[in-house]
């Protein structure tokens, strides 16, 4: 017997002892050592496939260049030709490598909310492509995708299953008699949690946490977990790298709970990890979980659970600090949020395909400001959804606009400064510790989708327009349109920011005590070869920086990474023009 093939099943022995142990967390009554040798054989049906688990400190997971762009699989389109097709097309042609991975949001068959009430988890939506597409893609860029989880289509064939009460589908939802304890259940929506369907065995009341067509799985039947280790190992083998677990909070239900971040979720994301940490691919699990910020950072679990969770609390923080020219919310986010362990990080973004979230405000921000912030961008033609809270009371739940958009003005209302605030708020998120996310509409400044509002009736589609590619690639050419200067600015920045070492997304973060309508950050990279102070005026109004209040060490030679200034005298004073950003460090800028 070789040293290899000992080896080989030293290590499928410790993987399935691991395994029965989160199964034994989630499902103590099952055989849980038969369902640890169902799962390695669903994952790894090619055991060559399978890695001794890497530690942590010596898997490569991202670094400095690593940003991500957002987008829908048909957000372009050109006649006679797949979607898929033409977003590659576009990357190709407009990105390049500039920006290295892309997420693909759900380019599944669906029935609703675009892509995310999913029918067929394992074939790509025919009107947009195949998985050829996808693997073309996949080829090019570190490939994100969703992982529809915690429920799917009334549409599916699962659940026609489930409605003829035939296996496997009968068995697959979770269901809940009206007159039970709901009234913990936390609510993302003002619908009614229990959608009833008339089954061949009777009348049944489904979860259905985001719609009545969205039905809530049930992960209390380990044959549900199976089928969706299944799909993941399918997926990996059509080139996805990095697992976006949609709406993971909501997993597990329990009656008498709020049924939102229960310790069983929190295994399964547990038991997630296990397996891709023995796969031979780099794979990655990031966390969606729109909640207070408390609770969302509960999801590194301890550098056993997902790599990367959303920074959900910047983007209305953000948004606020700008609106207002008062960043003393926006600091103490950055104070308060820990640095990330070794393998983890966070995901930083200032808009997405959904609006800008309400919920990770609570506790973060007074309602009066929440109050102030939804007038201005109602004023700038956003809308705001809401969620039925605690009584049947209904709550804001996210403002809906392009981001573009919600940088038109301030409290005071609209001004000239529209380009020059997105730019700041983007150059913020740039610089904060952990992994940017750029959407493709806040890349392109995309304004309000109010045609598609009408069309769906949704307040989300606002911001998830379809673009004509010849139209976007033409208005790009064209450097005096506000797509152009945005794009162009954007991207100049992304490119700078992927050569500093400071900008690692474990690199040393401490936020500085300035002034008031200034914020910034220290970046230091692990080697401390690199500081970075990133400031931005966050008003309408000129600032004086005092070079001497965040202490320039004598000695060293500084530059502004973004104008490419040089800082000869480290005791004077620093003009920052409305929503300018300097980049100062102590080593000087690479050409771009």
């Amino acid at each position: 017997m070789t040293n290899q093939i000992m080896n080989d099943r030293a290590t499928i022995t410790h993987l399935l002892q691991r395994l029965s142990a989160h199964l034994g967390a989630l499902y103590p009554d099952d055989d849980c050592d038969g369902l640890a040798e169902r799962i390695v054989n669903l994952f790894w049906p090619d055991r060559g496939k399978m890695i001794k688990r890497r530690k942590i400190v010596d898997k490569h997971l991202w670094d400095e260049s690593d940003i991500a762009l957002i987008t829908y699989g048909g957000t372009f389109r050109s006649e006679g030709e797949r979607p898929l097709r033409t977003l590659h097309r576009f990357l190709q042609q407009h990105i390049g490598q500039t920006i290295g991975a892309v997420h693909i949001l759900p380019f599944f068959p669906y029935s609703s909310d675009d892509g995310f009430g999913v029918i067929d988890y394992l074939q790509v939506d025919e009107n947009l492509g195949d998985w050829s597409d996808i693997e073309a893609i996949a080829g090019d860029y570190r490939l994100m995708a969703d992982l529809v989880i915690n429920h799917g289509s009334s549409k599916s064939a699962w659940f026609q299953q489930f409605l003829s009460d035939e296996a496997p589908g009968k068995d697959y939802y979770y269901t809940a008699d009206p007159a039970a304890d709901l009234g913990q259940v936390v609510r993302p929506r003002s619908h009614p949690l229990l959608t009833p369907f008339r089954t061949a065995s009777g009348d049944r009341h489904v979860w259905s946490t985001f719609s009545t067509d969205q039905v809530d799985f049930d992960f209390t039947n380990p044959e549900v977990l199976l089928e969706f280790i299944k799909i993941i190992a399918a997926y990996i083998d059509h080139g996805v790298r990095i697992f976006r677990l949609d709406a993971v909070a909501f997993l597990w239900k329990k009656i008498g709970t709020p049924s939102i971040n229960l310790g069983e979720t929190h295994e399964i994301i547990r038991l997630l990890r296990t397996l891709m940490d023995h796969h031979a691919e780099t794979l990655i699990i990031i966390t969606e979980t729109n909640i207070p910020n408390h609770e969302n950072l509960t999801y590194f679990g301890n550098q056993n659970e997902a790599h990367v969770i959303y920074n959900f609390s910047l983007p209305p923080l953000l948004t606020h600090a700008l609106l207002t020219g008062n960043a003393l919310y926006l600091k103490r986010l950055t104070r308060s949020n820990p640095p990330a362990l070794i393998g983890c990080t966070y995901l930083n973004f200032t808009a997405s395909h959904d609006g800008i979230g309400l919920r990770p405000t609570e506790g973060a921000l007074p309602q009066g400001e929440v109050d102030q912030m939804l007038a201005a961008i109602q004023g700038f033609g956003g809308r705001v959804s809401m969620r039925r809270g605690p009584g049947g009371t209904e709550k804001p739940y996210e403002m809906n606009i392009s981001y573009f958009e919600a940088m038109q003005g301030t409290l005071d209302g609209p001004d000239e400064h529209q380009i020059n605030r997105f730019m700041a708020a983007m150059a913020i998120m740039l610089a904060l510790e952990g992994i940017p996310a750029i959407y493709i509409h806040s890349l392109l400044a995309t304004p309000n989708g109010y045609e598609e509002v009408n069309l769906t009736g949704r307040n989300r589609s606002i911001n998830r327009r379809q673009l004509d590619f010849d139209d976007i690639s033409a208005k790009l050419a064209d450097p005096v349109t506000v797509e152009a200067q945005v794009f162009s600015r954007l991207l100049s920045l992304v490119s700078i920011r992927k050569k500093q070492q400071a900008f690692h997304p474990n690199a040393v973060q401490f936020t500085l005590a300035l002034p008031e309508g200034l914020f910034g950050v220290w970046r230091q990279s692990r080697e401390r070869k690199q500081s970075i102070f990133a400031i931005t005026n966050v008003t309408k109004e000129d600032k004086m920086l005092s070079l001497s209040d965040i202490n320039l060490i004598a000695g060293d030679n500084w530059w502004d990474l973004i104008s490419g200034q040089i800082i000869v005298d480290i005791e004077s004073y620093f003009s920052l023009s409305p929503y300018q950003t300097v980049w100062i460090s102590n080593r000087a800028p690479v050409a771009v």
